[in-house]
């Protein structure tokens, strides 16, 4: 996967994240149903769905690392 393909799933992301998804091997695709998971994780459970494995539940792990360093720590 490039960087485009990143972008276009994500939107803006920093170099880091970047270079460790494409370390997954994971596809747009997977990366397309990892995002999914990570903005309505709910949704998807309600739907049935099973939860994530391998890969994507690989790329739900970077993405939520990620989201967690972008929020202020509160005292």
């Amino acid at each position: 996967m490039r960087s485009e393909e990143i972008t276009a799933i994500l939107g803006p992301v920093d170099e880091a994240l970047i270079a460790a998804i494409v370390q997954t091997g994971a596809s747009a695709e997977e990366l397309a149903q990892a995002w999914a998971w990570v903005c309505a994780d709910d949704a998807l459970i309600g739907e049935g769905r099973p939860l994530p494995s391998g890969r994507v539940a690989e790329l739900i792990d970077l993405l939520i690392a990620e989201d967690d360093r972008d929020e202020p720590i509160v005292d």
